[in-house]
């Protein structure tokens, strides 16, 4: 029996970084668009995603909703692709840590930055990056260690963790020194993200006069 892999997006959501590591991992899927506004709040896709939002994948009726959760998923389930480092090696203990640290201390401290929250130096412990500043050197300092989050070869906390770096580079919200920009080039001259990219650019509405 062959794998039935749908995969729920928009061509302008994070469902960009799920494109890429399916486009990684070279196996058939399907895509479903789904449109801003009632379309993602049908009972039809809210029993997808009860939040309403993509991205979403059905593995052979498994759902994984959550962008994080969907590349760990995918990379585990496709091992032939070699996205994810083999088990009880340091490599794979990188893997986890910089995968989560996205999901976590980067989406929070991100998300925080771009609202103009400011969490007050006393209240620090009861946010899990700390500081901004902190977080973003972990990153830096990481990306001055090794060429890739898990060290010497690719995976899949490159595809999520890096694609939050370069958009959140993108739109200033991190500043784009050396380091990052030399890490982002190697990450986007990879054949897999570049027919990704085109792949959902296809899908974009173009813009009306």
């Amino acid at each position: 029996m062959s794998d039935e892999l749908i995969f729920f997006t928009n061509p302008q959501s994070r469902g960009r970084t799920v494109r890429w590591i399916l486009e990684e991992i070279g196996t058939p899927y399907e895509t479903r668009l789904i449109q801003y506004g009632p379309e993602m709040k049908t009972p039809d896709y809210l029993a997808i995603n009860p939040l309403g939002k993509v991205p979403a994948i059905r593995h052979n009726g498994a759902v994984v909703t959550e962008t994080g959760a969907i590349c760990a998923y995918l990379a585990d389930a496709f091992p032939q692709a070699g996205l994810i480092p083999p088990p009880g090696t340091p490599a794979r203990a990188a893997y986890f840590r910089w995968m989560f640290f996205g999901a976590g201390p980067l989406d929070g401290a991100s998300t925080n930055k771009a609202l103009g929250v400011e969490v007050p130096a006393e209240k620090r412990g009861m946010v899990g990056y700390g500081s901004f500043e902190l977080a973003v050197s972990a990153l830096e300092n990481r990306l001055a260690e090794a060429p890739y989050f898990a060290g010497e070869a690719f995976s899949a906390a490159d595809i999520y963790t890096g694609s939050m770096l370069g958009w959140l580079t993108q739109f200033k919200v991190i500043p784009l020194g050396p380091i990052f920009e030399t890490y982002l080039a190697r990450l986007y001259q990879r054949p897999a993200s570049i027919r990704a990219a085109a792949l959902d650019d296809a899908l974009v509405p173009a813009k009306q006069d």
